[in-house]
């Protein structure tokens, strides 16, 4: 079976764009890094399959995805919707936030991602 998280070949952009997060990154992973939310550890710009996700937790199989004003035309929502089908196909649950909802009110996203947190605990267990 190929390999499908973290492909050595996308190393070196995984390493790029940790380097250079957005703000909205930035402000979320604050939140969430070293296991701030029910002990579960998040990673930035984790690799799955040819895609590169914002901040994953294997532990869940949970994907957090940070939304610019691209995921909003034509094509970054027919994309969007390749890639969280392609997150699904793997049991990977995706949740997709503005980039004005994270500058303008992070506890609802925070509070989001804990209430899925729970409830993807209570499903494995």
């Amino acid at each position: 079976m190929p390999r499908i998280f973290n492909i050595t070949a996308l190393k070196e952009r995984r390493r790029g764009l940790r380097n250079n997060q957005t703000y909205e990154e930035k402000m979320l992973w604050q939140k969430i890094r070293k296991k701030q939310l029910s002990g579960i550890q998040f990673y930035r710009q984790y690799g799955i399959g040819a895609y590169i996700a914002d901040f994953y937790a294997p532990s869940i199989r949970l994907c957090l995805e940070l939304d610019g004003k691209q995921h909003h035309s034509k094509m970054g929502i027919e994309y969007d919707a390749i890639r969280d089908n392609y997150m699904k196909s793997l049991n990977i649950t995706v949740l997709r936030f503005d980039n004005e909802l994270v500058i303008e009110d992070m506890n609802n996203v925070v509070e989001k991602v804990k209430e899925t947190i729970e409830s993807l605990i209570q499903i494995n267990n």
